[in-house]
C-alpha cells in the first residue's frame, strides 16, 4: 500500500504544471521536483543584429545559466513572431512573456513613454542609469506601464548617438526644410517643427529606404551599428552630435502575470540579468564605436561633420517646447518631466566640475 501511495503522489506532482509554459522536473538530488518555464521574448531588432539584437540573446543566456535551466527563453527577432512595432502590445496581451525594444516607439499610445528611452538634449547614459535606479525614474516608469500589464526594466544603452546620415550637406536650419528623415520619438517631433518630415521606420528597412530615395536622411545608432548596415554606401555625410538621443535606454518589458508566476529567486534572476545586460551594452558600444568610426573614415571615405551651431540652437529651442507641451498633458507626465529635469539640473551642476571639467583638461 505504501508503494502505491508513493507512486500516486509522484504522478500528482508531475501533473501539477503551471501556466506560462511551466512544467515540473526532478531536482538533481531526486527529492523534490522543480518547475521549469519556457518563455518567448520578442524584439524590435533584426535577429542577432550587433549590439541591439545580441543584447536579448545575452540576457537569455545569463538567465538560463543562473537558473540552472529552470527558465528557458526563446528570442524572436523583428517580424519572426510579431512586427517590430508591435512588441509592446504582444507582451501586454501575453502573446509573449517578454519584449526588448525602445520605449519611444510607443509614443502614439503612451505619450510619456519617450522619457524612459531618451529626450532631446536630455540625460546621457550615465545620468539615465542613475535617474532610473537611484533618482525615482524606474518607479515612475513602472507606474506609467502598470495599466498595460507590463513591468519595465532598463536593458541596454548605446551612449550618445550620431545625428545621422544625410545625402546632402546641412549648412543652416534652412537645409532641414522639406528633408525626409527617419527619426523617431520626441526627436522626430522636433525635426518636424523645424520644417523637416519625420518618418518612423524599423531598422531593417532603412538601407533600402535611403537607397531608393524614400527618405533623404536617417539616424540609427552610431558607427558600430551604422557600419554593419552599410549606410556609407547610400549617404555621403555623417553628422554629429546626437542631440535627439543623448542617452538612449533600451527596455526589457515583462508581462506582469508572467513575472508574478515565477518564484522569487527566478524573478530576482530576471532583474539581475537585465541590469547586467544594461551595463554590458553600454560597454560594448563604447568599445566598438571607436574602431567602427576609424573604418568608416579611413576605408570608406565617410565625411564626418558637426551640425552647425544655429541648427543645434533651433533644435534645442524646439525641444523645450515639445517637452513642455508633453508634460502638460496629464499629472503623471508632468511628474515624470519634473523628476527628469530636476535630476538633469543636479547632474549638470556636478558634471560641470567633474566629467566636463576633466574632458576639457584632458583635451582632444
Amino acid at each position: 500500500m505504501g508503494k502505491t501511495c508513493a507512486a500516486l503522489l509522484c504522478l500528482l506532482l508531475i501533473a501539477c504544471g503551471g501556466d506560462n509554459g511551466a512544467s515540473s522536473t526532478a531536482s538533481s538530488d531526486g527529492v523534490q521536483p522543480q518547475q521549469t518555464y519556457k518563455w518567448k521574448l520578442v524584439t524590435s531588432w533584426p535577429k542577432n543584429f550587433p549590439g541591439l539584437g545580441l543584447a536579448p540573446e545575452h540576457f537569455v543566456q545569463m538567465v538560463e545559466r543562473m537558473s540552472n535551466g529552470r527558465l528557458k527563453i526563446k528570442v524572436y527577432g523583428a517580424g519572426q513572431l510579431v512586427p517590430a512595432f508591435e512588441v509592446f502590445d504582444a507582451v501586454s496581451q501575453g502573446t509573449a512573456e517578454m519584449g526588448h525594444s525602445g520605449s519611444y516607439y510607443w509614443k502614439g499610445k503612451l505619450p510619456a513613454s519617450p522619457f524612459f528611452g531618451t529626450v532631446p538634449f536630455g540625460l546621457n547614459a550615465q545620468e539615465m542609469n542613475a535617474w532610473l535606479h537611484y533618482g525615482g525614474g524606474l518607479e515612475l516608469w513602472r507606474e506609467l506601464y502598470a495599466p498595460f500589464n507590463l513591468v519595465p526594466f532598463a536593458a541596454g544603452n548605446t551612449g550618445v548617438q550620431m545625428a545621422g546620415w544625410f545625402n546632402r550637406e546641412i549648412n543652416s536650419i534652412e537645409d532641414i526644410k522639406g528633408l525626409k528623415m527617419r527619426i523617431p520619438g520626441l526627436g522626430g517631433e522636433v525635426f518636424t517643427r523645424a520644417g523637416g518630415i519625420a518618418v518612423n521606420l524599423p531598422g531593417g528597412e532603412l538601407y533600402t529606404s535611403m537607397q531608393t530615395g524614400v527618405i533623404d536622411a536617417t539616424e540609427w545608432v552610431g558607427p558600430y551599428n551604422d557600419l554593419a548596415l552599410g549606410f556609407y554606401q547610400v549617404a555621403k555625410y555623417y553628422y554629429y552630435p546626437g542631440w535627439h538621443e543623448p542617452g538612449p535606454t533600451l527596455e526589457l518589458i515583462v508581462n506582469k502575470q508572467a513575472l508574478e508566476s515565477l518564484p522569487q529567486d527566478l524573478q530576482a534572476i530576471v532583474e539581475t540579468a537585465a541590469r547586467a545586460v544594461n551595463q554590458d551594452m553600454l560597454d560594448e558600444y563604447t568599445a566598438r564605436n571607436n574602431a567602427a568610426l576609424v573604418e568608416l573614415v579611413n576605408k570608406h571615405g565617410v565625411q564626418v561633420k558637426r551640425l552647425p551651431d544655429d541648427v543645434l540652437a533651433e533644435f534645442k529651442r524646439l525641444s523645450g517646447e515639445v517637452i513642455d507641451e508633453l508634460a502638460a498633458k496629464d499629472p503623471l507626465t508632468q511628474r515624470i518631466a519634473d523628476s527628469m529635469r530636476a535630476f538633469a539640473e543636479q547632474s549638470k551642476a556636478y558634471h560641470g566640475i567633474s566629467e566636463e571639467a576633466y574632458y576639457n583638461a584632458r583635451g582632444k
